[in-house]
């Protein structure tokens, strides 16, 4: 809709409450009100007349809705750049019709607002479908009702205020300040500090310490004139350097400056003011400069020698041949096209090279090949009259080997001067450095892991303590002939060696090589049967939402496993929230192809993703990129083992997906687990395998066992004889593949992973399947690497029971196995 900018015309008496409007008022006029709840604007009430001419004659962004129940739209043109696309039929529409996407968002504050709860919202942040194109905008609102003579709710004003330039303008000063702090803790080659408005220092880096002297404490708090000489002071340059800063935004200085033990350093940099707060106030200046003494000394007598060349070349004089002879920096002569006039015996010393070797070549030969392209650039820009304080490139020793060197250069009498300071070593200082700092955070892993083994063995000890001590009072009551208490010390073993069991899984999902046991799995059934313990744990501070797509596929997962990731992605939430907010947990079918699997790290395909956001804090991005390293955490010590995000994206990725994570500080986050969808058709009405019949014990079949451990191998052939199964033992890999191999009747496979001979469990099945395609195969193993089991995933017709099991497990597991055969 395009509104006509001419002037209304003079509007009757009953309509001049309008006036004032604009092309709000065009809006309202142009809208046919005959078939309308309020009808004719010249018959609406009194009170709605009255608070619609002081919305419309407002400058600022306001709004009224009439009405309790009916919420009447009206707003001014202020608003206007708000309603985007809704701007040609929101005037006088149904409030809910208007904002039906946050309606959610808003009736609350609406109903709170109506109760007398009138509230204020600060820079929140919308997405707004406006006329300038979705954006991200945020607002300040406040809402209040509006009441008429006789006390009743008539309407709700809404004042509106657009923050979005001040939020970005704060957002922004924050970045600038840390990436300021940034410089200034990272640069240690460099002076500088930051001081306030007047002079005052507020800040000082490490290479400011280093070069001037003063520690931190000592220069904090003190004026920045102190590194001045007297004589600079006394006629002003520190102060006329500020006076320049602030006038220019930049003022350049290059002087000698005073160290703390009173000598004196020359310094080459600059000064600027920091940029003006929120509030637009002076902040301060900002200097950087770098540490040229031993520079400027060269330079000045590169200066002096480049003056005075010809002279004394032909004069050889005293004072050029010691700076010549002495100098361990490299002394370099050369023409604009890179051919060598002089250098200095340093060439001998640093690179092996002769006088008689260099004089009348180029030095380009000389120079690296990676290095060739920009040192002849920077030829061609001492040639243009350009000078370089810090150039690097490699110069070839005679030996063959590179060394690093970092010139000064620039024209001089028209040839190329150039003074060259060997940077090797430094070079390799640097390389040692970054080693040391490799080992040291290598040891930091080692330690953690030392914690981890040695909490280990605490708890295993304590555990096999319940063990032993239960079997040895077993023992001796079973020797002294009393069977009173043989149960208690019989349920004290079994206790210890179930918690065994279970702190063992828990190091195997945490090394991300538990055994998994994936089924057909509806990730939304999972979901919507969580959500009594989820709420419950959460609390009443948090608000709870859950919405399941509806068709979603199937995955193949193991779904204890997925249940107990949900619960702990929920109560991370829970603890980032800790004074309340709204959690939200959503699955949805997502495909995945090209770039946008590339971004997951996934391969294309179809995923079901299950996402768990929250309101709360929110991670920095130096947070993200460790949340899943093992031990790390940013919970108080007892409070988080660092272990948590670790075993969940372990169990993801053994799964075949992967785990994403969205965080803004301040605002929230959103952990998404993708798992991909399950090949093939998925009977949504099909029995679990724990709802076959077991068959009878005693029904003959014959059983092979591959076991090396002769205890195991004894104690099930007993169970299942006494079961009355028939039972073929082998001790190792190629024994169990024989007996595959041979003419007995063989209805189910249980082998161990880890066998001795040379073959596997997984190896044994597979030569078992071969002869034998319709073979059923129970693994049975305390830990199964994932080469032995497929990457942790199991084919149809195999399944796995883990170490330790129970009696009843391994018969449950045997006959539902048999049953499922058909």
């Amino acid at each position: 809709m395009l509104l006509d900018a001419s002037p209304l015309p003079t509007l009757p008496p009953d309509l001049r409450f309008l006036d004032g409007g604009g092309a709000a008022t065009a809006l309202i006029l142009a809208r046919d009100w005959s078939e309308h709840p309020l009808g004719p604007p010249a018959g609406w009430p009194t009170a709605l007349k009255t608070a619609l001419s002081l919305v419309l004659n407002s400058p600022e962004s306001m709004i009224l809705c009439w009405g309790e129940h009916d919420l009447i739209f009206f707003f001014n043109e202020t608003y206007f750049p708000l309603l985007g696309p809704r701007l040609d039929w929101a005037m006088g529409a149904r409030f809910d019709r208007v904002w039906a996407d946050a309606l959610d968002q808003a009736m609350p504050i609406v109903r709170d607002a109506f109760a007398g709860r009138s509230q204020r919202f600060t820079d929140l942040p919308w997405k707004l479908d406006t006329d300038r194109g979705a954006a991200d905008t945020w607002w300040t609102f406040s809402y209040s009702r509006i009441l008429d003579e006789a006390g009743a709710i008539a309407g709700l004003f809404i004042f509106t205020n657009e923050t979005t330039k001040r939020v970005l303008a704060d957002a922004s000063l924050r970045e600038s300040e840390e990436r300021l702090r940034l410089v200034i803790e990272g640069a240690r080659d460099h002076v500088i500090f930051t001081t306030d408005p007047g002079g005052i220092v507020t800040s000082w880096s490490a290479g400011a310490q280093a070069v001037l002297g003063w520690t931190p404490e000592e220069a904090i708090g003190r004026s920045a004139s102190m590194i001045f000489t007297p004589e600079d002071r006394a006629a002003g340059a520190d102060v006329r350097e500020l006076i320049t800063a602030t006038r220019d935004g930049c003022a350049n200085d290059e002087r000698w400056h005073v160290r703390q033990d009173g000598s004196h350093v020359f310094l080459n940099g600059s000064i600027h003011p920091l940029p003006h707060d929120a509030q637009g106030n002076e902040r301060g200046f900002i200097k950087i400069a770098r540490d040229e003494t031993l520079r400027r000394a060269a330079q000045r007598q590169l200066e002096e020698l480049a003056a005075t060349l010809e002279r004394q070349v032909a004069e050889r004089t005293a004072d050029r041949n010691r700076l010549w002879q002495l100098s361990t920096d490299l002394m370099l002569v050369a023409s604009f096209d890179g051919v060598i006039e002089a250098v200095n015996p340093a060439w001998t010393r640093m690179l092996g090279w002769a006088e008689a070797d260099l004089v009348g070549q180029s030095f380009l030969p000389l120079t690296h090949p990676d290095d060739l392209d920009r040192t002849i650039a920077a030829a061609a820009g001492i040639a243009a009259g350009e000078a370089y304080t810090r150039f690097e490139n490699r110069y070839r020793h005679q030996d063959g080997s590179y060394r690093d060197v970092v010139w000064a250069a620039g024209p001089g009498d028209g040839r190329i001067i150039a003074v060259g300071r060997d940077a090797t070593e430094e070079r390799a200082q640097a390389s040692i450095l970054a080693a040391t700092e490799s080992q040291l955070r290598q040891a930091h892993k080692m330690e953690a892991v030392g914690q981890l083994t040695g909490g280990l063995a605490h708890d295993f000890n304590n555990l096999l303590t319940a063990v032993t001590g239960g079997l040895e009072l077993l023992e001796h009551r079973l020797a002294a002939g009393q069977y009173d208490k043989v149960d208690r010390y019989v349920t004290m073993a079994r206790t210890g060696a179930q918690r065994a069991a279970a702190l063992t899984q828990r190091l195997l999902a945490f090394s991300r090589r538990q055994t998994l046991a994936p089924t057909a799995t509806d990730a939304g059934v999972l979901v919507a049967g969580m959500i009594d313990i989820v709420d419950r744990t959460l609390g009443p501070a948090i608000e709870l939402s859950v919405e399941t797509g509806r068709e979603l596929w199937p995955v193949l997962v193991d779904a204890p496993q997925l249940e107990n990731a949900l619960l702990n992605l929920c109560i991370n939430a829970r603890d980032a929230m800790p004074d309340g907010g709204r959690l939200s947990i959503a699955t949805e079918n997502v495909m995945l192809h090209g770039s946008d699997a590339a971004a997951h790290e996934l391969p294309a395909g179809d995923y079901v993703a299950l996402h768990v956001a929250d309101s709360g804090t929110g991670m920095t991005p130096e947070v993200i990129a460790r949340v899943f390293d093992p031990f790390f955490t940013t919970k108080p010590i007892g409070e988080g083992t660092g272990l948590g995000l670790s075993m969940i994206y372990g169990f993801v990725r053994q799964s075949g997906g992967q785990v994403q994570v969205r965080s803004v500080v301040g605002q929230g986050t959103t952990m998404s687990l993708y798992l991909p969808r399950l090949a093939g058709v998925y009977d949504r009405a099909a029995p679990r395998a724990s709802e076959f019949a077991q068959q009878p014990a005693g029904d003959g079949r014959t059983i092979l066992l591959v076991e090396d451990e002769g205890a195991i191998r004894d104690l099930v052939s007993e169970l299942l004889g006494d079961a009355g199964y028939r039972v073929l033992s082998a001790g190792n890999g190629p024994q169990g593949v024989a007996a595959l191999q041979s003419d007995e009747r063989i209805d189910l496979l249980i082998t161990d992973v880890g066998l001795p001979g040379g073959l596997n469990g997984r190896q044994v099945a597979d030569a078992g399947r071969a002869v034998r395609p319709d073979l059923r195969v129970l693994f049975v193993t305390g830990y199964a690497a994932n080469a032995a089991v497929g990457a942790g995933q199991l084919e149809t017709g195999m399944t796995v029971l883990t170490k330790p099991f129970n009696v009843l497990e391994l018969e449950r597991r045997v006959g539902e196995m048999l049953a499922g055969e058909g």
